[in-house]
């Protein structure tokens, strides 16, 4: 297919779309196969899905309504953009919905067939937007989407109901030519995923091709734009979410370790994805088992790590709640065991497709006793495979279950990674116990499994070992040899030594890295953030100091154990913000652990942050006049 126009073409360094429709128009599909385009071309590119919580809404209403922002660019960019320049409507909901995260002067493609008056009822209207002014701040294109698919769908012999489904292929084709995306890499993609059904690939490739033919013939748009490529590292690179990125983490470290891979999970939203993506591997020495239940798939998993496995459950918060007793007996055998929680909004069920840094306190706090565990936090979608080799690392050295979070922002956003060299992977050595290691009274030797080397981790012995035998349970063990102990001392002395354990993995972390142009202590204000609040805070840097305005940024990893320079760093700073998806999560430990005044920003509306909301967060703690627009309603290229 020719990309040849009469019309001008206008080049812009960015842009940011919104495709939003009925949970049954393909939505996610659209903008996904959008986003993979850009990327092919080179753009940098970060996506945010919004998935609808109702998995059967009633078509047309407003539950319903699913949704997919994509930001491309020609620069490096941290966020999927803080607001849509272009909302694709594919009916009134989608409209109604969406409409209200256009700023004024933004544009807005509606398929001006679905504006019928049973779907403005269904969407609450009362009247037609598109005729009552109430859109006369935008530009409103109106294209008969689902008319002119229909027709060519004729041409393809299938029937009315099933030429209709294929207008979102006509949205895309259509946003192919106005941001002149390469055609060809999506008419494979059609070619390949519709392979098996051709009447379907026939109506699919044919209102594709309508849409772009309709963007260049029809005269309704006075041009056509173009984003060039960005300026990226040399390299070999592929399009990531965050749960294929930590997948693929968990891959990596467990070859690094020499450990096959056990995974024992339950389907839960936003964590199913890594059970979809590991099942996929078995080549690797993956073993993946869904289990009836939480408690189930991490009792396995704890059965695993015994066995000699790299034992993994993943899940999200109501799944920790079910898993917190386990997850206290492993504290207890001290094993390596990796807890990956991808958290959503809660309490209770709460708000499954919506994201939320909802359980850092949980992951800290959510078991009886003083069973304490380490937490890493990845900070992006394609960090989440950095993260899952830490978080591996850490419970392979030092024998402990180790909480990796995420959430249904990194999970489900996207964005291009360099694949990273396999000679530079960090070595992840693991030794198993071969020997016994405690010489008895009377000269013969025996086992003790809780003798404990420099790092305070007792030795990992895979059952069937010869004299290697030991008891494993939930009960209190006595130092050493292992047996159940009910003496106090003993309880006391445990106690102290798993605690002693994690405060040890401090001395492993790097010195940390902030983010201060004029060295530690160079600036007024300190942002201080953990896990995906990483891309608004750093954009919210850039919006800060292209005002000419000082600001410093600090994102943690690790949560516990905090790094051992993070108090001195603290306190070098007038003001420390905490940006959460919490009501004060990180900030109440921060203020606990280093009485350090730490002022808290949060939100909990099931979204990420914007990067206009950092800083205008940071102006007013620098007592500057909040302005009525910030700077420009884009990243600032670093």
């Amino acid at each position: 297919m020719s990309t040849a126009t009469e019309h001008p073409t206008i080049e812009l360094d960015r842009v940011v779309i919104r495709f939003a429709g009925d949970s049954g128009d393909g939505m996610q599909l659209t903008g996904t196969q959008f986003n993979s385009v850009s990327s092919l071309f080179g753009n940098d590119t970060a996506t945010l899905p919004d998935f609808p919580a109702e998995i059967r809404a009633p078509a047309g209403t407003l539950a319903g309504v699913s949704a997919f922002q994509v930001h491309i660019s020609d620069h490096d960019i941290l966020t999927p953009g803080d607001a849509p320049s272009v909302l694709v409507a594919m009916n009134p909901a989608a409209l109604k919905s969406n409409g209200h995260f256009v700023p004024p002067g933004g544009t807005i493609i509606v398929n001006v067939d679905a504006f019928d008056e049973r779907s403005l009822d269904k969407a609450g209207y009362t009247t037609n937007p598109l005729i009552d002014s109430s859109l006369a701040a935008y530009t409103v294109y109106e294209v008969p989407m689902t008319s002119l698919t229909m027709e060519v769908g004729k041409l393809a012999g299938v029937k009315p109901r099933e030429a209709e489904r294929s207008k979102n292929f006509f949205a895309l084709g259509l946003l192919s030519w106005l941001y002149s995306r390469p055609t060809e890499p999506t008419l494979d993609w059609i070619t390949a995923r519709f392979a098996k059904t051709p009447q379907v690939l026939d109506a699919n490739t044919r209102a594709f091709k309508a849409g772009f033919n309709f963007g260049e013939t029809a005269e309704l748009f006075e041009s056509n734009y173009q984003v060039r490529p960005a300026v990226h590292a040399p390299g070999t690179y592929t399009n990531v979410t965050g749960n294929t990125a930590l997948a693929w983490g968990l891959i990596a470290a467990a070859h690094q370790a020499n450990l096959p891979i056990f995974l024992g999970s339950y389907p839960i939203t936003p964590a199913s994805d890594i059970l979809h993506e590991l099942a996929k591997h078995k080549e690797f020495g993956i073993r993946t088992f869904q289990a009836e239940d939480e408690i189930a798939g991490v009792g396995a998993a704890i059965g695993a790590s015994f066995g000699g496995s790299l034992g993994i459950t993943t899940t999200s918060g109501p799944g920790i709640d079910l898993k917190s007793e386990s997850i206290g007996m492993a504290v207890s055998l001290e094993l390596p065991l990796l807890v990956v929680d991808i958290q959503r909004g809660g309490p209770s069920t709460g708000l499954p497709t919506k994201t939320e840094q909802s359980d850092l306190l949980h992951a800290m706090y959510g078991r009886h006793g003083e069973a304490p565990v380490p937490i890493v936090a990845a900070m992006t979608p394609s960090h989440c495979f950095e993260a899952a080799m830490e978080a591996v690392r850490i419970a392979v050295t030092y024998r402990t279950p180790v909480f990796l979070l995420s959430d249904g922002y990194l999970a489900n956003g996207s964005e291009p990674w360099r694949l990273p060299d396999v000679a530079d992977l960090p070595e992840l050595h693991v030794e198993f116990a071969t020997e016994m290691n405690h010489t008895e009274a009377d000269g013969t030797k025996s086992f003790w499994p809780y003798i404990r080397d420099e790092n305070l981790a007792r030795p990992w012995a895979v059952p069937g070992t010869p004299g290697l035998e030991h008891r494993i349970g939930g009960l209190e063990k006595e130092d050493g040899t292992g047996n159940i102990s009910y003496d106090a001392e003993n309880h006391e002395r445990m106690v102290h030594l798993r605690a002693a354990k994690v405060a040890a993995i401090a001395r492993s972390i790097p010195p940390l890295e902030v983010d201060d142009v004029d060295g530690v202590g160079g600036a007024p204000v300190l942002v201080l953030g953990w896990g995906s609040t990483y891309g608004a805070i750093a954009a919210g840097v850039r919006r800060v100091r292209a005002r000419g305005l000082k600001m410093a940024h600090l994102q943690l990893v690790h949560l516990n154990p905090f790094p051992s320079d993070l108090g001195d760093i603290l306190k070098a700073y007038d003001h420390v913000l905490v940006p959460e998806a919490n009501l004060g999560q990180l900030s109440k430990m921060i203020r606990a652990e280093y009485l350090v005044d730490a002022k808290i920003l949060s939100k909990v509306q099931g979204s990420p942050f914007r990067a206009a909301e950092i800083e205008l967060a940071v102006l007013e703690l620098l007592g500057v006049d909040s302005p009525s627009t910030t700077v420009a309603d884009e990243e600032v290229a670093s």
